[in-house]
């Protein structure tokens, strides 16, 4: 049997802190994502518990009849409590160095642990069909996890939302599919 998991990069949001809302292109990006997924069965959505990525998948959870799943393990990865003034090339080195870790920040491979016990408690589950909502650098590390070629430049690439699709059959490594 062959379970989905849909990972979703929130739409475009006013702002990094949590409570950052959508902008008002994000809520049109929301309400496409709902159209996107309104002929595709989704059987449960799990979402980070930051307001920008609730809001991209509110229209479809609400069109779908699902409650949503709030997770805090899908938070946004911090990579300093500090100012970090050249972050992009420190962001970059942690794609390389996935131990490598700035003041008051996570690295990669501790990101990514909290996100794959998400993964792999879904595919323990009942349900086939699970979409999660999270953030770009965190999305970025899970597909790193199963691709190891996806790296910062793919990163880059990533649009707010994006929307990929895992196929995982027989707990194997997943197929990977860029859908948005």
């Amino acid at each position: 049997m062959t379970k989905q998991i849909y990972l979703i990069r929130h739409c475009e949001a006013e702002g990094q802190p949590a409570e950052s809302p959508l902008t008002s292109n994000g809520h049109k990006q929301a309400e496409m994502l709902a159209d996107f997924f309104s002929n595709l069965s989704v059987d449960q959505i799990i979402s980070s518990p930051y307001l920008r990525a609730k809001e991209s998948v509110r229209p479809l959870a609400d069109k779908k009849g699902l409650s949503l799943k709030v997770d805090e393990r899908l938070h946004e990865r911090i990579l300093s409590t500090k100012n970090l003034p050249y972050w992009l090339p420190k962001l970059k080195e942690t794609f390389v160095d996935l131990d490598l870790a700035f003041e008051g920040g996570e690295s990669s491979r501790v990101a990514t642990s909290r996100a794959i016990q998400v993964i792999e408690e879904t595919l323990t589950e009942k349900y086939n069909s699970t979409l999660i909502v999270t953030h770009g650098n965190l999305l970025s590390l899970i597909l790193k996890h199963f691709d190891s070629s996806f790296g910062f430049k793919e990163w880059k690439m990533l649009t707010n939302p994006d929307v990929f699709r895992l196929d995982f059959t027989n707990n194997s490594k997943p197929s990977i599919k860029h859908l948005w």
